[in-house]
């Protein structure tokens, strides 16, 4: 896969008015106003990026401006879609009426905000599940949203995208990782030499997709009590996961730069800053050196679970998630050993706004 071009997911129907009864949608778009929808807002050309994980249902609708968008609302909410289905195979009725609530506020949002094109994704919960085909029936007939599971290497190559703007210039590559709810994927970039209007597009060397995520993580060591001894042999497991894609891309790693996404990493700077509540502005785009990453991983292993509730950053929706999500980190680390780690609160849904934006040329052509 090169610059993210298998990211788009295939191709799906485009219908209009005169063939349907509905407003034009793009290629695998899943969300189109219908006519009598209260549309409260009409300011141009809206984009809308839903990402239904295992652990967050999160929502991004914004408008091209310049070389790159501006956001117009979002919506985040833990929903732990995922939850039991490492064990039972099935995605539960309580996490089903979770995610449907979530997904009914992402679609009246969209209403409401006029969005005429989008994209919505479901990854691994639904990949995993044995239901996951019927849920997104479901969710088609009761929410009227048409979701997409994505495959694996689609979901690396959508967060090559979203995150490629931090990937720093004067380096000689980047190791991306996105530690998601029930798997983490990983790829190598290059520097990329392609000239394009708007934010640049990624060269991707190598990926992978690891089967394990901070849900699945936790729910087959325990979140609530964790030992150095139990954190261990959590680190040791993803460890064995990342071998192969270690071996293959570890050796030369001057110059080089860790480039995180995820609840993990952002939660990590929280705590290194100190922060008395989340604040995007100083976490997306922070650098942490190795010595500071070391420092706030030792702080959350010694913290118990109460303590860990406690921190502003954590809180009682991520306390018992957390450490999984170390974990996982601490194996890249130990598999990756970059001086610095850049973290990004941005990821998948940046790039399908990326994608379509520049699938409709709202930069302009090169």
């Amino acid at each position: 896969m090169d610059d993210g071009a298998r990211a788009t997911g295939g191709s799906g129907p485009v219908r209009d008015r005169q063939r349907g009864g509905r407003s034009r949608w793009a290629r695998r778009s899943s969300y189109v106003p219908q006519r009598g929808d209260d549309v409260a807002d009409h300011g141009g050309a809206t984009y809308a990026a839903l990402d239904l994980g295992t652990n967050n249902c999160r929502l991004l609708i914004a408008r091209p401006t310049g070389d790159s968008f501006r956001v117009i609302d979002a919506f985040s909410r833990i929903i732990r879609l995922g939850e039991g289905v490492s064990s039972s195979g099935q995605l539960s009725e309580p996490a089903i009426a979770r995610a449907v609530e979530a997904l009914t506020v992402c679609r009246d949002k969209m209403r409401n905000r006029g969005v005429t094109r989008a994209r919505l994704i479901a990854t691994e919960a639904c990949r995993a599940a044995e239901n996951g085909d019927a849920f997104q029936a479901q969710v088609r007939d009761v929410v009227g949203l048409d979701l997409e599971i994505i495959d694996r290497e689609t979901e690396a190559a959508l967060a090559a995208t979203g995150c490629t703007p931090l990937f720093d210039r004067q380096s000689k590559g980047v190791i991306l990782f996105d530690i998601g709810g029930g798997s983490s994927e990983l790829v190598r970039l290059g520097p990329s030499t392609e000239v394009v209007r708007g934010p640049p597009k990624p060269h991707i060397q190598s990926w992978v997709s690891l089967p394990v995520g901070v849900v699945t993580l936790a729910e087959r060591h325990g979140g609530v009590a964790v030992t150095a001894e139990l954190f261990e042999k959590m680190i040791a497991e993803v460890s064995g996961y990342l071998a192969a894609f270690a071996t293959a891309n570890g050796s030369d790693l001057d110059g080089v730069h860790l480039l995180g996404t995820s609840g993990t990493v952002t939660t990590i700077a929280g705590v290194h800053l100190d922060l008395p509540r989340y604040d995007r502005k100083r976490i997306d785009g922070c650098w942490l050196s190795d010595e500071e990453i070391s420092g706030v991983v030792e702080r959350l292993v010694g913290m118990d679970y109460d303590a860990r509730v406690a921190s502003p950053c954590i809180g009682s929706e991520r306390a018992d998630l957390v450490l999984a999500g170390c974990a996982i980190l601490e194996a890249i680390r130990r598999a990756f050993p970059c001086p610095r780690l850049r973290v990004a609160d941005r990821g998948l849904r940046e790039g399908m706004l990326v994608e379509l934006m520049r699938a409709d040329g709202a930069w302009g052509s090169t």
